[in-house]
């Protein structure tokens, strides 16, 4: 399975989290790391979509969505060891830990993996 077929979803998970956020608690710092966070997703799902479209891999964007990843599953994992409250903390940092992984899994095995071509 190829990176952006997950960082799609996951990006528009983020970025409907931070508004949501922000709707039901006024959380500024919600809005703010959920939209920015959720964008940075989408540019980097946007780089290696287009690379793929090119049979390339683009490392700049495995890297930024797994940096990405990484960060929402530190700071979320910190909030959930704080307030111990499984909604959003907790959710976000096992669905970050997640993609953490699956992103450090393509950087180990050469990125995305192209089918032979049919001609």
């Amino acid at each position: 399975m190829h990176d952006f077929c997950f960082t799609i979803p996951y990006g528009m998970i983020v970025f409907c989290g931070g508004i949501i956020g922000f709707a039901r608690k006024g959380s500024t710092t919600s809005l703010a790391g959920g939209v920015g966070t959720g964008l940075l997703l989408f540019l980097a799902s946007y780089l290696t979509l287009n690379a793929f479209h090119k049979r390339k891999n683009s490392w700049f964007g495995i890297i930024l969505e797994t940096v990405c990843a990484a960060a929402l599953t530190y700071v979320m994992g910190q909030r959930y060891t704080e307030t111990a409250k499984f909604m959003p903390a907790g959710l976000v940092a096992g669905i970050s830990g997640l993609m953490t992984a699956f992103y450090l899994y393509k950087i180990a095995t050469g990125g995305n993996h192209f089918p032979a071509k049919t001609e």
